[in-house]
């Protein structure tokens, strides 16, 4: 499939996945018919005076989409890849691996397709859902090293484009849990880490990344101990039969106070190991449950924090976010995000889901001003979004589909690699603003821009929801430096293609304008411009 194909659905069944107490977050940006009687120019005005620290890349996290398909066919998972991490496609430069944390041996498996990510510890034969005495984090013997090995298929695969390496878990293993389940308390309120297993906790998690380190050749920069922890997301319900049935991913409600208590003891774990990971903290839901969460911190705690991870599936207090980011004097990460950003569901070709992420994805650079963005997942389960089932309408989760429930027997043909317009709308980012450029303010809300990491260019990466063509001024007048020979050349992303080039505009008397279609997003390359006045 040529990548930024896209591919009319298939009729029929289901949807909803990543973190299903989040999916509000899919708001549709207003309909072209809403928003004609928009401005129809604007000007941009990139401001290097402020720029930000080296922007580490884009990312994403492996978990469901890479437990599924680390055992696809080779034709299947290597364009996968090449559709995730090659230059042709997002080319994510950052990645989380997650550690599972993992059910029972006795307990069916019944969290969503590529939800159960093995655990690496090893029970004695015969251990139950009753069994949680028997693991000690000193015995080889408990240690399962050749744990996990879809998730880590992946892990080699991509090694050598990974600048940043992060570990994360989404809940402690079963035999650590109050309710002895991984997705979650019988009480979502109620913390799910027994305080007598914090600190097997955070040698599990440190034991994990050092054996992931030394199995593949990598160096794991961050580890976050955390997943939205304190929410309400997280619950497990027992049927009639005493089976669970509640809960479809893993998941752990750990307050402030608890997640205090992990941060204190994971420092030694992580030293115990040798390991030169550092502790990434704490990866709340929103930018304001994090603060929340940041606020309660004692001084000791947030020293040995050293890098903030925040998700925004909220999109209030980024700024506070930034601030507090900023007084520490710590990288911040917006770790994860997804939705849909489409009113009707599964499509691959209507711009709304494109355009909707592309507004996120500048609000996400303009207020939080990240270090690194992360996708949640861009590879989503396409029988879990068609339309149908427990979703009528279907789901756009996702910048690239594929059925998780594909054979050793399937091929590109049997099992297709689907790509919608986010996938699109996402590579005018990541082709344009790459890891070592750095974010610059720009005073449009529809725009997002960066500095080029040798100083000697910028990008604006301009988003037009509405329905009707746009004037768009590149005012450079704030550059120390503008050349003669200086050009602002539009990528443009809409309807009627992807990523298209177009012929650059010259700059004359520090502006140049340039037309944008209705429904688009454009990548505006400024060349022959430095300094700041």
């Amino acid at each position: 499939m040529a990548h930024g194909t896209r591919k009319r659905p298939l009729p029929t069944v289901l949807g909803v996945t990543a973190l299903a107490a989040v999916t509000a977050l899919a708001a549709a940006p207003p309909s072209p018919a809403a928003e004609h009687t928009a401005a129809d120019s604007v000007t941009v005005s990139p401001d290097p005076v402020n720029a930000q620290q080296r922007f580490e890349g884009w990312g994403t996290s492996l978990v469901w989409f890479a437990n599924v398909t680390g055992g696809y066919p080779d034709e299947i998972r290597n364009e996968l890849a090449e559709l995730l991490f090659g230059a042709d496609g997002l080319a994510l430069n950052i990645a989380r691996y997650n550690i599972g944390g993992g059910n029972a041996p006795d307990v069916k498996d019944y969290l969503r397709a590529g939800g159960a990510v093995q655990g690496w510890w090893r029970a004695p034969e015969g251990t139950t859902r009753e069994d949680t005495e028997w693991w000690d984090p000193a015995n080889p013997a408990h240690w399962k090293g050749d744990a996990d090995k879809p998730q880590r298929w992946w892990v080699d695969r991509i090694k050598s484009r990974i600048d940043h390496w992060e570990t994360f878990s989404n809940s402690p293993p079963w035999f650590m849990t109050k309710s002895g389940y991984v997705s979650g308390g019988f009480d979502a309120n109620e913390d799910q880490l027994k305080p007598d297993s914090v600190d097997d906790f955070t040698a599990y998690l440190a034991g994990a990344t050092r054996r992931l380190e030394k199995a593949h050749g990598i160096k794991v920069k961050t580890l976050d101990p955390f997943n939205e922890p304190n929410t309400d997301y997280w619950s497990t319900r027992l049927g009639p039969d005493g089976q669970p049935v509640g809960g479809r991913q893993e998941g752990a409600h750990m307050g402030p106070g608890l997640q205090s208590q992990v941060i204190r003891s994971l420092a030694p774990a992580l030293r115990k190991y040798t390991s030169r990971t550092k502790i990434s903290a704490m990866d709340e839901t929103n930018p304001t449950k994090f603060a929340e969460n940041w606020n309660s911190y004692p001084d000791d705690v947030r020293r040995l924090v050293d890098q903030l991870n925040v998700h925004t599936y909220g999109t209030g207090g980024r700024t506070t976010a930034r601030d507090l980011a900023k007084a520490a004097g710590k990288p911040l990460w917006m770790s994860e995000v997804e939705g849909e950003w489409d009113p009707d569901g599964q499509d691959f070709e209507d711009m709304r889901s494109g355009l909707g992420l592309a507004q996120h994805m500048v609000d996400d650079l303009r207020e939080l001003e990240p270090t690194a963005w992360v996708f949640w997942q861009p590879v989503e389960d396409y029988n879990n979004m068609k339309p149908g089932g427990e979703s009528a309408r279907g789901g756009n989760w996702g910048s690239i589909q594929l059925p998780f429930d594909c054979t050793a027997e399937d091929t590109l043909k049997t099992c297709p690699i689907r790509t919608n317009t986010k996938f699109d709308t996402a590579r005018n980012f990541t082709h344009h603003i790459r890891p070592g450029d750095r974010l610059i303010t720009v005073d449009e809300p529809s725009s997002a821009a960066a500095l080029d990491a040798d100083g000697k260019g910028a990008t604006v990466v301009h988003v037009n929801s509405t329905g009707a063509e746009r004037s768009v001024t590149v005012d450079l007048s704030k550059f120390a430096s503008v050349g003669p020979d200086a050009t602002v050349t539009p990528v443009v992303t809409s309807a009627d293609g992807a990523l298209e080039r177009q012929d650059p505009v010259r700059v004359t008397d520090r502006r140049a304008t340039v037309t944008v279609p209705a429904e688009s997003v454009t990548s505006l390359v400024v060349e022959g411009v430095s300094g700041r006045r």
